[in-house]
């Protein structure tokens, strides 16, 4: 299988993950861990769920491949996010060594792998391969699907439907 077609089916998995996180009220974000054809490690957003600012899919499932794999170096694996990392997540990227990072839409809003920052261009001892665009009209599509499920919500008087207005970083 070429490189391209693997990106696709990972971030597809990553995608699936971002729809459960949706599902649950959560900002529909999904990743997933490989090394070599193997699936590592799974997350989605559940800082909602949680009430925890770090809940993020990323770190959520970087934390799940240590744990499986015995060990805070990732350098033989890859992760697939369907959104562009925010600074927090990137620089997870960067301390668990992960050979690829593959991404799915772009944040302009506080993206750090090149929308807002990118901190790969930092002279940080480490430096992932970045593959941008994955999939990146299906992420979009999922982010503003959920967002416009937000604003129909609270239209319609659900005040419960996240806490403030304007949250949308993809209208």
């Amino acid at each position: 299988m070429e490189q391209l077609e693997k990106d696709e089916k990972y971030m597809r998995l990553a995608l699936a993950l971002a729809h459960e996180a949706a599902l649950a009220g959560e900002v529909p974000v999904g990743a997933v861990v490989t090394r070599g054809d193997e699936v590592v490690a799974c997350g989605r957003n559940r800082r909602e769920q949680d009430k925890n600012a770090l809940c993020h899919a990323e770190l959520e499932a970087i934390d799940a491949a240590c744990r499986k794999l015995g060990g805070w170096r990732l350098w033989e694996c890859t992760l697939y996010v369907t959104l562009e990392p925010c600074p927090m997540c990137t620089g997870a990227v960067i301390n668990a060594r992960l050979k690829r990072l593959v991404f799915g839409a772009y944040d302009p809003k506080a993206g750090s792998c090149g929308s807002v920052a990118n901190l790969f261009t930092l002279p940080y001892n480490h430096h992932p391969l970045v593959v941008p665009g994955i999939l990146a009209e299906d992420c979009a599509a999922e982010l503003k699907r959920f967002f416009k499920d937000l604003r129909k919500q609270r239209a319609a008087g659900n005040v419960a439907a996240w806490k403030k207005p304007g949250i949308s970083r993809f209208d």
